[in-house]
């Protein structure tokens, strides 16, 4: 069960490690973009091409999608980056659901745990499979393996990182749960420090503070990128910003205020120095380096 490329890396590593995926459960077509062109899941488009049966239900508890899975028999399901599941769905085979998170519980629970480590300047990061149960992962936890986020990885850098090494761990916990051979262990036992959350983040999130210690909006640009994206107002328009660096240092400038040569670097004054920025989106044009954006505005 799952739809983005995350959980396709873990789909086609269980294929590979000789498992039968009796059946793919993933988000329904939708229509996306200008042209509202019908927009397949990538789970969706994987599962067609190794010819795995897809069932794409609209409510997961659905009497007619309930007893569609339940004929397939599944003795484990398996969910990688998707939706909440009922306890009818998540109960229904006999070795019960595990699911692939992308931190290391119970740190980071909730929909966006890959964004907030970095927003938050997190050194490590990691992947956890756990057994669900009703409460959004807080399930036994069966087996996690952590990864170093370097100071200049982006939200798209950890979760490639991420996809790769819980597509391994997955694999590791299901033939753990086929010979029997694992333990669970309680969350509430890990959770000696206080926990941080991951919820969904949304637009309003995204907008940048120029009033914030430039490592602060560091973080914040590298864990939005490369979505949703961090943005600030430019000339009456959004600029997302993809790439940056930073420079701590004394200044008299207003907060947001703009330096550049107008060829090669445009820098934001933040509180204690400039964010410089690398890569951007003006509204209505294409991404682009500073440099090739400097060329075509006028400041």
């Amino acid at each position: 069960m799952g739809t983005p490329d995350f959980a396709v890396a873990s789909l086609n590593a269980l294929l590979e490690a000789g498992f039968n995926i009796v059946g793919v459960v993933t988000a329904p077509d939708k229509p996306a973009g200008r042209g509202q062109k019908i927009n397949e899941s990538a789970v969706k488009q994987f599962a067609q091409d190794k010819g795995l049966r897809i069932l794409q239900p609209i409510k997961l508890k659905d009497p007619e999608f309930v007893n569609e899975l339940r004929s397939l028999e599944a003795d484990l399901n398996v969910v990688v980056a998707f939706r909440m599941l009922p306890e009818m769905v998540w109960n229904m085979p006999p070795k019960g659901t595990i699911n692939l998170h992308g931190s290391l519980l119970p740190q980071y629970r909730g929909a966006a745990p890959i964004n907030w480590a970095i927003i938050n300047g997190e050194k490590e990061s990691g992947v956890t499979t756990f057994l669900l149960k009703q409460e959004i992962d807080t399930g036994d936890i069966l087996f996690a393996e952590s990864v170093k986020i370097e100071d200049q990885d982006s939200a798209g850098d950890l979760h490639d990182k991420l996809m790769t090494i819980g597509a391994e761990l997955l694999v590791k916990t299901v033939k753990a749960i086929e010979s029997g051979n694992y333990k669970e262990i309680p969350q509430d036992k890990l959770a000696e420090e206080k926990l941080k959350s991951a919820p969904k983040i949304f637009r309003e999130g995204c907008l940048i503070d120029w009033n914030q210690e430039a490592r602060k909006i560091y973080n914040h640009i590298r864990g939005l990128s490369p979505y949703p994206a961090a943005f600030c107002k430019f000339q009456d328009k959004t600029l997302k910003i993809y790439k940056a660096d930073f420079e701590e240092k004394n200044h008299q400038l207003e907060a947001g205020s703009i330096e550049t040569d107008h060829k090669t670097f445009i820098k934001f004054a933040c509180l204690d120095g400039f964010i410089s920025v690398k890569e951007l989106q003006l509204e209505g044009k294409k991404k682009m380096k500073v440099d090739e954006f400097l060329r075509g505005v006028r400041l």
